[in-house]
């Protein structure tokens, strides 16, 4: 007797169902942008944090009132539909205030990281492939930073260098990027064992190369971790010390300073006070949750 192929019948998936049911090739970052995209408050803290920047970027404008320009006729105004967060003791139009508060302050936060993570990553990078003596006593020098006060030495060196944008950066970056150096340092001595790193060593790669081909880009997901917690302590260090009267001069202002113009109003005028703190506010827990989500998305043991 002879047997066809119609007289058997296949069970289970068939070959079109199987490729269906397989999970599509993506690479790491498509991985965690996946992720991350399925974390609400994540996605909802990245939005908002892009609204905040377009305003800072736009908002000055948006009013038609030079933030610096003074008015007699109107001092103190609340909200309405003329001054939308009111004026401050000078006239001045709070909207365009704010928004251009915002913009020395996200400056500060962003140059300041900046500053910091590549210090910090280089350090650690180098002090961790190296390792040995000059391991010890590079780790040596960051824990006596480390036990300086640093709120102590940002105002010390704010005092010595005098107010500006310029020398709050230089206050704030200082000792910031310390912790980083630690967290990438201690990343390096687990990569730095590896076979592609070994493998680089054999075909005679140098040690700048095989710090900044092979094993900073391996430590990309804690240095964009760090970057989302680094920004808003920052701006809030650049708010604390405008408020403490080390920060940004006038005429120009920051959301700090602007607060801290808005203190010997608050029982009469609370609203001087109230839209730059919730701006603070908004930024620093839109980035803590957004940092949260990238340390999920970009976690490997994770993925599923």
């Amino acid at each position: 007797m002879q047997i066809s192929k119609a007289d058997f019948i296949i069970e289970g998936l068939i070959t079109q169902t199987i490729d269906h049911k397989m999970r599509p090739s993506l690479t790491y970052g498509q991985d965690a942008w996946r992720r991350l995209k399925l974390n609400k408050i994540a996605m909802l803290s990245l939005f908002i944090l892009i609204i905040l920047t377009l305003m800072c970027i736009l908002g000055p404008s948006l009013s038609g009132y030079d933030f610096k320009t003074t008015n007699t006729l109107q001092l103190n105004f609340p909200p309405s539909l003329q001054h939308w967060f009111g004026t401050d003791p000078l006239g001045r139009d709070l909207f365009s205030r704010v928004w251009q508060g915002g913009r020395i302050s996200l400056l500060i936060g962003f140059i300041g990281t900046f500053i910091c993570i590549t210090v910090g990553t280089m350090y650690g990078g180098i002090s961790g492939y190296i390792g040995g003596r000059a391991d010890h006593y590079m780790m040596r020098v960051i824990e006596v930073l480390v036990s300086i006060p640093s709120l102590v030495m940002v105002i010390l060196l704010s005092l010595y260098l005098g107010s500006g944008m310029l020398s709050l950066i230089i206050a704030l970056t200082a000792f910031g990027w310390t912790s980083t150096a630690r967290m990438i340092r201690g990343q390096v001595l687990q990569i730095k064992q590896q076979e592609f790193v070994l493998a680089a060593v054999s075909l005679g790669a140098s040690t700048a190369r095989i710090i900044l081909k092979h094993l900073i880009p391996n430590t990309l997901g804690i240095i964009i971790v760090d970057i989302t917690f680094t920004i808003p302590g920052l701006i809030f260090a650049e708010a604390f010390l405008s408020f403490m009267g080390l920060g940004v001069q006038i005429p120009n202002t920051s959301w700090g300073a602007l607060a801290a113009s808005a203190r010997d109003n608050i029982m009469f005028y609370p609203y001087q006070l109230f839209f730059p703190s919730l701006m603070i506010a908004l930024t620093m827990l839109s980035f803590s949750l957004l940092g949260d989500g990238l340390r999920d998305a970009l976690d490997p043991k994770l993925r599923s």
